[in-house]
């Protein structure tokens, strides 16, 4: 189950920077008329196969990414998205998903709540074993939020929606020795109290952790000592349909079928998946290399893999959006809260406007991904059509509009060389930072780098460069100095609530941003008062404008997720509704067709 919007990260690779080359300001304009749309309701969300399956197989993997991956195989501690995709196939989810991405009961666990008792009941399945053939009990769903509650925690979800869990802070604090909302009751069912229930907790909001953690495995590591552990690094014990077998650091995981696996063994023998350089993935499509490209296939490159007779395309509206965002402040890690500074470069609301309507995002969408992309106008994805509001206007390109907000915030060229200075007449300019990627990646940052200078706005690259993504969400957690504006993008996950990438306790929270009235709105989204379908509603509707005009994250792109499947798979879905996972996926041949 992809739970909560912290969870996914996407601090997503391919999810992060989707940019692709025009040229610069309005001289590039390369007629949309002339390039095919992709009707992306057209694309199938299932590989269909109908010739017979082979007994057994190896499924290969592109891992697309030009950067190692991690290797953080903990749910708990992991935080980018190519670590995430290996963990799909090793998933300790104890929660499924239905319609409008709630939670239902066809998982390992049953979620009961008591609205008016601000209590939540966990009831897992009897006799499901751990890969290792441990029992899998109520201990092992409580054992991540003493984790995630730990003093010593080195990750990233203690945040809000955490605290919301009776004596959870307190646990945290060192004033408590135990988390006095949480209860076993039996072996197979968990209490949990919290401070307040609203209609996030059915979507894996609220505190509600998604994921189970083998305590007879961890309990004896110390949760400072995790992230550097064997269990976590090299052989963690899983729930999931296949275990981690033999790891190359950073380069290549190989996984086996667990003889465990609560649904039945898999049919597929072993999961292979290897990182490849982005600029290799068509080539290797193509010859046959891979059944799948994972985390997706860039939008900008669709061009290069559409015709070939090897693969389908598979598509779908993607829980994701990109952004730019504007540092305003600092992350404090002893008070665990975002702390704005008055004196940050871009703590001026007709700066941070005039830079989102200078840039022709318009242009970008149209040209270069073939209808894959479009222009964002929200912070809430459209497939989450209960709150997302279409009326919001967003920043579409104006470059009148983003001239006009600069002169009256006193950005003016007084030395007439077409470069601005700031309210006080001293050079003036932003640092960027972006993801290195392919070189339409370069090109297109290149491109709105010159919209920027058409309205007289000096932005050059942090360190000279695009930066590879492990830097990059180094540098921009870190709130590196050289970084007044970044380009993003976050994986929603199926909890649409914001709070836990916005709110002042979230560190994910990146432009470091907040106000009164924002952690009111938050709060009003996930109150108990929203469980009135048209209270939260409108408190979303607020939000959305709220950010709107402050700018300070503003969206560029609503995304179409690609994903390649070599026609040798059988039974391989993306659809949100699918109940199939990858124990249904099957092989018609002994290798990728070439």
């Amino acid at each position: 189950m992809k739970k909560q919007n912290w969870l996914l990260l996407t601090v997503l690779a391919a999810l992060m920077l989707v940019l692709a080359a025009c040229g610069g300001g309005d001289k590039d304009k390369t007629s949309t008329k002339e390039k095919e749309k992709v009707d992306t309701s057209a694309l199938p969300v299932e590989a269909k196969n109908e010739d017979k399956a082979i007994k057994g197989g190896t499924l290969k993997v592109a891992l697309s990414s030009d950067a190692p991956f991690k290797g953080m195989f903990s749910y708990e501690l992991y935080q980018d998205a190519y670590d995430a995709e290996i963990l799909t196939f090793a998933s300790n989810a104890i929660f499924t998903t239905k319609e409008d991405f709630l939670l239902d009961d066809d998982g390992l666990a049953k979620l009961e709540v008591d609205e008016k008792a601000n209590k939540a009941t966990i009831t897992i399945q009897k006799d499901v074993k751990w890969s290792d053939g441990e029992p899998f009990t109520a201990e092992d769903v409580i054992y991540p939020y003493y984790i995630i509650g730990d003093k010593d925690y080195t990750g990233v979800r203690y945040d809000t929606d955490f605290q919301n869990i009776v004596g959870a802070k307190e646990f945290h604090d060192g004033k408590a020795k135990d988390i006095s909302g949480i209860k076993k009751i039996d072996d197979h069912t968990v209490e949990i109290e919290f401070k307040k229930v609203s209609p996030a907790i059915y979507s894996g909001g609220d505190g509600l952790w998604g994921y189970a953690a083998p305590k007879h495995q961890l309990e004896d590591i110390a949760v400072k000592d995790l992230e550097k552990s064997d269990a976590i690094r090299k052989n963690p014990v899983t729930l999931g349909t296949f275990v981690i077998n033999k790891i190359v650091k950073g380069e290549s995981v190989e996984l086996v079928a667990n003889k465990n696996y609560w649904k039945g063994q898999a049919k597929l023998d072993k999961v292979v998946i290897e990182v490849v350089p982005s600029s290799s993935i068509a080539a290797a499509l193509k010859a046959g290399k891979y059944d799948l490209s994972l985390p997706n296939y860039p939008a900008n490159d669709y061009g290069s893999i559409k015709d070939f007779k090897n693969i389908t395309v598979l598509g779908r509206p993607e829980l994701a959006y990109s952004y730019l965002g504007f540092k305003m402040g600092k992350w404090d890690s002893k008070a665990s809260e975002v702390v704005v500074n008055p004196e940050a470069k871009m703590n001026d609301q007709k700066l941070r406007q005039a830079v989102a309507y200078a840039m022709n995002i318009e242009e970008v969408a149209d040209v270069y991904y073939d209808g894959l992309r479009s222009r964002a106008n929200s912070l809430i994805p459209p497939v989450f059509s209960a709150f997302y509001d279409d009326s919001l206007e967003g920043y579409k390109y104006d470059k009148k509009k983003a001239e006009a907000l600069l002169d009256e915030a006193g950005y003016k060229d007084t030395d007439n060389d077409g470069i601005r200075e700031d309210k006080d007449g001293k050079p003036f300019s932003i640092k960027l930072a972006g993801m290195a990627g392919s070189d339409k990646d370069e090109k297109i940052v290149q491109f709105y780098i010159q919209n920027w200078k058409d309205v007289g706005l000096k932005v050059e690259l942090t360190t000279g460069r695009l930066i590879e993504f492990n830097s990059f969400y180094d540098k921009v957690g870190a709130d590196d100095k050289d970084i007044d504006m970044f380009m993003a993008a976050w994986g929603t996950g199926t909890n649409p609530s914001p709070a836990g990438l916005y709110s002042k306790a979230a560190s994910f929270n990146y432009s470091r941003y907040t106000t009164t009235e924002l952690e009111e709105m938050l709060t009003a989204i996930d109150s108990p008062e929203a469980l009135d379908a048209d209270y939260r509603s409108d408190a979303f509707r607020k939000w959305q404008e709220y950010m709107s005009e402050q700018a300070v994250t503003v969206p560029m792109y609503f995304r179409t997720e690609l994903i390649p499947v070599n026609k040798r798979v059988k039974n391989y879905s993306i659809d949100y509704l699918s109940k199939d996972g990858y124990d249904k996926v099957e092989l018609t041949a002994d290798e990728p067709i070439k």
